[in-house]
Protein backbone atom coordinates (compact mmCIF):
# COMPACT_ATOMS: atom_id res chain seq x y z
CA UNK A 1 0.00 0.00 0.00
CA UNK A 2 1.15 3.47 -1.07
CA UNK A 3 0.66 6.56 1.86
CA UNK A 4 -2.13 7.49 -0.14
CA UNK A 5 -3.74 4.31 -0.31
CA UNK A 6 -3.07 3.97 3.61
CA UNK A 7 -4.60 7.81 4.00
CA UNK A 8 -7.81 6.73 1.90
CA UNK A 9 -8.88 3.86 4.32
CA UNK A 10 -8.02 5.40 7.28
CA UNK A 11 -10.62 8.27 6.11
CA UNK A 12 -12.82 5.05 5.32
CA UNK A 13 -12.68 4.05 9.31
CA UNK A 14 -13.07 7.02 10.76
CA UNK A 15 -15.36 7.78 13.26
CA UNK A 16 -17.32 11.09 14.62
CA UNK A 17 -17.63 10.03 18.04
CA UNK A 18 -13.96 8.47 18.44
CA UNK A 19 -12.68 11.78 16.73
CA UNK A 20 -14.45 13.63 19.47
CA UNK A 21 -12.93 11.87 22.12
CA UNK A 22 -9.78 11.95 20.63
CA UNK A 23 -10.19 15.81 20.55
CA UNK A 24 -11.62 16.10 24.30
CA UNK A 25 -7.81 14.25 25.29
CA UNK A 26 -6.19 17.22 22.82
CA UNK A 27 -5.70 15.57 19.65
CA UNK A 28 -4.81 18.19 16.63
CA UNK A 29 -6.45 18.48 13.31
CA UNK A 30 -6.03 16.76 11.02
CA UNK A 31 -6.94 13.38 11.65
CA UNK A 32 -10.28 11.47 10.57
CA UNK A 33 -10.74 9.54 14.44
CA UNK A 34 -9.56 5.82 13.37
CA UNK A 35 -10.20 3.18 16.08
CA UNK A 36 -6.69 1.72 17.20
CA UNK A 37 -7.98 -2.17 16.67
CA UNK A 38 -8.94 -0.98 13.49
CA UNK A 39 -5.89 0.75 12.39
CA UNK A 40 -4.52 -2.50 13.32
CA UNK A 41 -6.74 -4.26 10.15
CA UNK A 42 -3.97 -2.21 7.95
CA UNK A 43 -1.18 -3.14 9.87
CA UNK A 44 -1.78 -6.81 8.76
CA UNK A 45 -1.15 -5.86 5.18
CA UNK A 46 1.52 -3.58 5.32
CA UNK A 47 3.50 -5.59 7.99
CA UNK A 48 7.12 -3.78 9.45
CA UNK A 49 7.72 -1.22 6.50
CA UNK A 50 10.21 1.55 7.39
CA UNK A 51 9.75 4.55 4.53
CA UNK A 52 6.01 4.08 4.53
CA UNK A 53 6.21 5.00 8.39
CA UNK A 54 8.44 8.03 7.41
CA UNK A 55 5.73 8.83 4.73
CA UNK A 56 2.78 8.66 7.34
CA UNK A 57 4.11 10.47 9.87
CA UNK A 58 5.61 13.35 7.68
CA UNK A 59 1.89 13.43 6.37
CA UNK A 60 0.68 15.54 9.86
CA UNK A 61 -2.45 13.59 9.45
CA UNK A 62 -3.04 12.24 13.44
CA UNK A 63 -4.13 8.87 12.46
CA UNK A 64 -1.36 8.33 10.13
CA UNK A 65 1.12 9.40 12.81
CA UNK A 66 -0.04 6.73 15.00
CA UNK A 67 -0.32 4.33 12.61
CA UNK A 68 3.44 5.01 11.75
CA UNK A 69 4.48 3.76 14.88
CA UNK A 70 2.76 0.34 14.81
CA UNK A 71 4.64 -0.10 11.41
CA UNK A 72 7.95 1.10 12.13
CA UNK A 73 10.97 -0.42 12.06
CA UNK A 74 13.02 -0.34 15.17
CA UNK A 75 15.73 -1.24 13.64
CA UNK A 76 16.14 0.92 10.43
CA UNK A 77 14.69 4.34 12.34
CA UNK A 78 17.61 6.90 12.76
CA UNK A 79 18.27 9.02 15.53
CA UNK A 80 17.48 11.94 13.27
CA UNK A 81 14.09 10.17 12.18
CA UNK A 82 12.97 9.98 15.71
CA UNK A 83 14.50 13.67 16.55
CA UNK A 84 11.82 14.92 14.02
CA UNK A 85 9.32 12.55 15.42
CA UNK A 86 9.56 13.77 18.39
CA UNK A 87 9.83 17.79 17.70
CA UNK A 88 6.76 17.29 15.50
CA UNK A 89 4.68 15.02 17.67
CA UNK A 90 1.62 17.07 18.04
CA UNK A 91 -0.32 15.64 21.51
CA UNK A 92 0.33 13.33 24.22
CA UNK A 93 -1.22 9.82 21.75
CA UNK A 94 1.61 10.59 19.55
CA UNK A 95 4.72 11.95 21.75
CA UNK A 96 3.89 9.27 24.96
CA UNK A 97 3.49 6.55 22.83
CA UNK A 98 4.03 6.18 19.30
CA UNK A 99 7.66 8.50 19.76
CA UNK A 100 8.37 6.75 23.05
CA UNK A 101 7.62 2.92 21.79
CA UNK A 102 9.81 3.23 19.00
CA UNK A 103 12.78 5.18 20.20
CA UNK A 104 12.60 2.75 23.39
CA UNK A 105 12.08 -0.54 20.93
CA UNK A 106 15.64 1.36 18.93
CA UNK A 107 19.35 1.48 19.75
CA UNK A 108 19.05 4.89 20.96
CA UNK A 109 16.26 4.50 23.50
CA UNK A 110 18.74 5.45 26.69
CA UNK A 111 20.03 7.95 24.93
CA UNK A 112 17.18 9.85 23.65
CA UNK A 113 15.16 9.09 26.57
CA UNK A 114 17.94 10.97 29.13
CA UNK A 115 18.35 13.88 26.29
CA UNK A 116 14.62 14.27 25.98
CA UNK A 117 13.00 14.39 29.49
CA UNK A 118 15.45 17.26 30.20
CA UNK A 119 13.48 19.70 27.54
CA UNK A 120 11.90 22.69 28.18
CA UNK A 121 9.43 21.46 25.87
CA UNK A 122 6.24 19.56 27.43
CA UNK A 123 5.88 17.32 24.56
CA UNK A 124 9.33 16.49 24.20
CA UNK A 125 10.17 16.06 28.11
CA UNK A 126 7.10 14.02 28.93
CA UNK A 127 7.93 11.47 25.68
CA UNK A 128 11.57 10.95 27.63
CA UNK A 129 9.95 9.87 30.62
CA UNK A 130 7.72 7.40 28.60
CA UNK A 131 10.76 6.19 26.33
CA UNK A 132 12.66 5.22 29.70
CA UNK A 133 9.54 3.64 31.30
CA UNK A 134 9.31 1.94 28.33
CA UNK A 135 12.60 1.02 27.75
CA UNK A 136 12.56 -0.30 31.68
CA UNK A 137 9.17 -2.83 30.45
CA UNK A 138 11.23 -4.64 27.31
CA UNK A 139 14.78 -4.47 28.34
CA UNK A 140 16.19 -6.89 30.95
CA UNK A 141 17.78 -5.93 33.48
CA UNK A 142 21.07 -6.74 33.15
CA UNK A 143 21.20 -4.42 30.05
CA UNK A 144 20.00 -1.28 31.66
CA UNK A 145 22.03 0.96 33.82
CA UNK A 146 19.94 0.46 37.44
CA UNK A 147 21.87 3.09 38.97
CA UNK A 148 21.13 5.43 36.99
CA UNK A 149 17.21 4.48 36.75
CA UNK A 150 17.54 4.66 41.20
CA UNK A 151 18.96 8.44 40.60
CA UNK A 152 15.99 8.98 37.94
CA UNK A 153 13.66 7.73 40.97
CA UNK A 154 15.19 10.48 43.04
CA UNK A 155 14.84 13.27 40.66
CA UNK A 156 11.06 12.45 39.93
CA UNK A 157 10.36 12.37 43.86
CA UNK A 158 12.41 16.36 43.94
CA UNK A 159 10.85 17.68 41.30
CA UNK A 160 7.32 15.85 40.18
CA UNK A 161 5.44 18.32 41.47
CA UNK A 162 7.09 21.27 39.83
CA UNK A 163 6.79 19.82 36.30
CA UNK A 164 4.68 20.85 33.67
CA UNK A 165 1.22 19.21 33.43
CA UNK A 166 2.05 16.21 31.17
CA UNK A 167 5.42 15.76 32.49
CA UNK A 168 3.94 15.71 35.71
CA UNK A 169 1.70 12.32 34.32
CA UNK A 170 4.94 10.41 32.62
CA UNK A 171 7.07 11.10 35.77
CA UNK A 172 4.45 8.78 37.57
CA UNK A 173 4.24 6.53 34.95
CA UNK A 174 8.09 6.16 35.04
CA UNK A 175 7.64 5.29 39.06
CA UNK A 176 5.28 2.71 38.43
CA UNK A 177 6.93 1.06 35.26
CA UNK A 178 10.32 0.86 37.24
CA UNK A 179 8.24 -0.26 39.82
CA UNK A 180 6.75 -3.43 38.05
CA UNK A 181 9.57 -4.11 35.45
CA UNK A 182 13.16 -3.89 37.93
CA UNK A 183 12.47 -5.38 40.90
CA UNK A 184 15.93 -4.68 42.42
CA UNK A 185 14.21 -0.94 42.75
CA UNK A 186 10.51 -1.81 43.72
CA UNK A 187 11.58 -0.88 47.30
CA UNK A 188 13.04 2.15 46.16
CA UNK A 189 9.77 3.68 43.97
CA UNK A 190 7.29 2.39 46.37
CA UNK A 191 9.05 4.72 49.09
CA UNK A 192 9.33 7.46 45.87
CA UNK A 193 5.45 7.12 45.00
CA UNK A 194 4.66 7.21 49.28
CA UNK A 195 7.01 10.46 48.25
CA UNK A 196 4.68 11.97 45.37
CA UNK A 197 1.29 11.18 46.96
CA UNK A 198 -1.34 11.85 44.73
CA UNK A 199 -0.42 13.83 41.48
CA UNK A 200 -2.67 16.83 40.00
CA UNK A 201 -2.61 16.75 36.38
CA UNK A 202 -5.27 18.61 34.13
CA UNK A 203 -6.91 16.04 31.51
CA UNK A 204 -9.11 18.32 29.82
CA UNK A 205 -12.18 17.89 31.19
CA UNK A 206 -11.92 14.27 30.49
CA UNK A 207 -13.24 11.41 33.59
CA UNK A 208 -9.65 10.07 33.10
CA UNK A 209 -8.07 10.40 36.27
CA UNK A 210 -3.78 9.90 37.25
CA UNK A 211 -3.30 6.60 38.96
CA UNK A 212 -2.04 6.96 42.62
CA UNK A 213 1.68 4.98 42.13
CA UNK A 214 1.32 3.74 45.65
CA UNK A 215 -1.56 2.00 44.81
CA UNK A 216 -1.05 1.00 41.47
CA UNK A 217 2.13 -0.94 42.67
CA UNK A 218 1.00 -2.41 45.38
CA UNK A 219 -1.77 -4.09 43.04
CA UNK A 220 1.17 -5.13 40.75
CA UNK A 221 2.91 -7.12 43.76
CA UNK A 222 -0.73 -8.85 44.47
CA UNK A 223 -1.17 -10.15 41.34
CA UNK A 224 2.60 -11.24 40.78
CA UNK A 225 3.38 -9.10 37.87
CA UNK A 226 6.92 -7.45 38.72
CA UNK A 227 9.47 -8.21 36.82
CA UNK A 228 7.34 -9.58 34.20
CA UNK A 229 9.54 -7.72 30.85
CA UNK A 230 7.41 -7.48 27.69
CA UNK A 231 8.48 -8.31 24.28
CA UNK A 232 7.74 -4.79 22.63
CA UNK A 233 6.82 -1.64 23.74
CA UNK A 234 4.25 -0.76 21.20
CA UNK A 235 0.83 -2.43 21.07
Amino acid sequence: MTKEDVLKELKSMGDERTKNTFLKHGAKEPFYGVKVGDMKKIVKKVKKNHELSLELYNSGNGDAMYLAGLIADENKITKKDLENWVKKANWYMISEYTVAWIASESQYGWELGNKWFKSEDERIASSGWSTLASLASIKPDEELDIKAYEKLLEYVGDNIHDAPNRVRYTMNGFVIAVAAYIPALTKKAIKIAEKIGKVHVEMGGTACKVPLATDYIQNLIDKGRVGKKRKMARC
